[in-house]
């Protein structure tokens, strides 16, 4: 399955808030379709679904890249599902984002494509980019991308810098500390529920 590149308001209807894809906000508050107002009790099959597309659509990953990262999560030591959130939280794209560098992820995700994002002062073009602690994330040094940066500043896209991260707004310099906490993750999920969801696929 491919990376979603439908109507955003449509998918926050059907799931709710999803920080990272879209900073609008749906006028109606039920769900998009014919029955949306009238939807039948959901099966916990169902539910898992819309964690695990929650999950998927906030931070746009593909589906197989969600099932290797669900993979890699499963190696590491500890809590699964707080292992795969720390993982798709230190991807650039989304790094880039944290620090109000840009409004969405798939803002940030053209950023680091069109070649305006730096780690450790080297132009990093891979989204999908692991950041570790102690890398420096900047700004290309030329005027567009530093003009492109400074814009999204005025208006970034969630209000506080979490507390892995650190970001100077004069030199357009963020640093990473190390992994982010719980309770610093802005998606509202219950992160379980897609460990469950992939392990009864297996």
């Amino acid at each position: 399955m491919s990376r979603y590149r439908g109507p955003r308001l449509r998918v926050i209807r059907r799931l709710g808030e999803l920080p990272g894809l879209t900073r609008k906000s749906a006028r109606r508050a039920y769900p998009p379709g014919q029955h949306g107002q009238n939807r039948k009790k959901r099966s916990e099959y169902a539910i898992r679904l819309e964690e695990k597309q929650k999950l998927r659509l906030n931070y746009g990953v593909t589906e197989k890249q969600l099932l290797r990262y669900v993979r890699k999560a499963r190696r590491a030591t500890g809590s699964t599902g707080q292992t795969l959130l720390q993982i798709l939280e230190m991807r650039l794209d989304n790094t880039v984002f944290r620090l109000g560098m840009a409004p969405t992820i798939p803002g940030a995700r053209q950023l680091v494509n069109h070649g305006h994002v730096t780690v450790n002062g080297r132009v990093v073009d891979i989204a999908s980019y692991q950041c570790r602690a102690g890398e420096m994330i900047g700004v290309r040094d030329n005027d567009k991308s530093r003009r492109m940066v400074e814009s999204n500043l005025e208006n970034p896209g969630l209000a506080n810098v979490p507390n892995h991260l650190e970001f100077d707004k004069s030199n357009l310099t963020g640093k990473v500390n190390g992994t982010i906490d719980r309770e610093w993750v802005a998606l509202k999920i219950n992160e379980l529920l897609v460990v469950e969801y992939y392990s009864r696929q297996a």
